[in-house]
């Protein structure tokens, strides 16, 4: 037989399992153990969420792991075909690393993102609008917060030598 409750409001409550009455006594003891052991767990689990949580380990904003995330997605989808590892297949001199960016007058992702967008030698541009055409990829376009993204992922992994053009999450 499963135990049966019956609660007053005012006493601790009767309990029955099959025939054996149990003491409102020994009920109350083994609640205080598991109160206990709840005062001992809860504040344990509590610290180990919170130091676990990316709120106490935030990047440099909340939304910034994202758009990296997005900028290397893009970059590997658009871009790593000549500039595999921030070199560059096609033409050496113009790789992604920052004493050729400074050469060829790209520093700010401005910059990197007004060649991204129109094409410059023999880079394609990949704007929505970019002309002349044939100055332009024959592949799909990318819209204009995507160019920004990838320019800042550009700018991020220049700065940094280029260590990886893996999605950080991965």
């Amino acid at each position: 037989m499963t135990i049966l409750s019956v609660v007053s409001s005012c006493q601790a409550p009767l309990l029955l399992q099959g025939h054996v009455k149990v003491e409102p006594k020994a009920y109350l003891q083994q609640q205080n153990k598991q109160l206990k052991l709840s005062k001992c767990l809860v504040p344990s689990l509590i610290a180990a969420i919170v130091t676990l949580s990316p709120f106490c380990h935030p990047q440099a904003s909340l939304g910034q792991g994202v758009e990296v995330n997005t900028g290397a997605t893009l970059f590997n989808k658009a871009c790593i075909g000549c500039h595999v590892g921030g070199g560059n297949i096609i033409q050496p001199g113009a790789t992604l690393f920052p004493e050729d960016l400074a050469r060829n007058g790209v520093q700010t992702e401005d910059e990197i993102y007004q060649i991204t967008y129109y094409g410059k030698g023999r880079m394609p541009g990949f704007g929505q609008n970019c002309t002349p055409r044939g100055q332009c990829t024959f592949g799909a376009r990318l819209q204009d917060e995507e160019i920004k993204l990838l320019a800042q992922f550009v700018r991020s992994q220049a700065d940094q030598g280029w260590k990886s053009t893996e999605n950080p999450g991965n």
